[in-house]
């Protein structure tokens, strides 16, 4: 691959047909990634939409590319508008057609324009800024297989972060794509109203248990954590419940590789 140099987009080969698109100029560091398989890509998450992600895109690959979203927050699905095939969770799909419960507009305009380090482009207007609204091309349910060619993307249904929050199985690779059920250095997010301290537990349980996992791609900070974070994982789930802390109020807690608030 060419070296993409990009004022807004930070791009990494993970390999030659995995990219990471990274937005490390937001105080998210939000991660899209783009998958590329024989026939066809899947670009999981679309990022903020401060910029298109398109024009980073178009420059990795002339495969008709499937919007993987495995979540609708407006840090993930920015750019959906500018895909024609975009899948969702059957749980998160009244989000995307409805809008986003949980968090106000006017919260989400905050959030999308603070901390900011890197220069915006002038299509960007925080004041004016709305998350997608659009009905999907296909509804995903746990279990469903995406076929790319030579290239099989296993859904997992990990709901807790929102209620059709997926996780998606790389299986040639090893790779597990989390979105916002697990990552490092900030805590995941289990508070809002909308969110299910005790259901994102359980999905901690079960992406630990995935076998044959060789890397781990949250959807936030460090890219990439090795495996044995699901370690990591299994613990916090053993403590969190022997304890009782997985209900919403009970704060922080911080383990070896992660922390959760809830």
């Amino acid at each position: 691959m060419n070296t993409i140099v990009d004022p807004w987009f930070t791009v990494t080969e993970l390999d030659p047909k995995t990219f990471a698109i990274s937005e490390y100029g937001h105080w998210e560091k939000v991660h899209s990634f783009l998958l590329l398989g024989k026939e066809k890509a899947a670009l999981i998450d679309t990022g903020l939409g401060i910029d298109h992600i398109k024009r980073i895109t178009d420059q990795l690959t002339d495969l008709p590319i499937i919007v993987l979203t495995t979540h609708v927050h407006a840090d993930h699905i920015g750019s959906h508008g500018e895909f024609d095939t975009i899948y969702v969770h059957q749980d998160d799909a009244d989000w995307l057609i409805n809008g986003i419960k949980g968090l106000s507009l006017d919260q989400i305009r905050k959030d999308m324009s603070r901390d900011i380090t890197r220069p915006v482009p002038k299509s960007f207007n925080p004041h004016t800024y709305r998350p997608f609204q659009g009905i999907p091309d296909k509804v995903l349910v746990d279990g469903d297989i995406i076929h790319l060619g030579k290239r099989d993307l296993a859904i997992y249904h990990t709901p807790g972060h929102s209620p059709g929050h997926i996780s998606i199985f790389d299986q040639p690779t090893g790779y597990l794509f989390t979105g916002d059920l697990f990552y490092a250095e900030t805590p995941i997010y289990a508070f809002y109203p909308s969110t299910n301290p005790v259901d994102l537990v359980n999905s901690l349980e079960r992406i630990a248990q995935i076998k044959g996992v060789s890397k781990i791609y949250g959807g936030h900070n460090q890219l990439g954590l090795e495996s044995t974070t699901l370690f990591d994982a299994l613990e916090g789930v053993q403590y969190l419940r022997e304890h009782n802390l997985h209900r919403h109020g009970t704060g922080i807690h911080s383990f070896n590789s992660f922390s959760v608030q809830f």
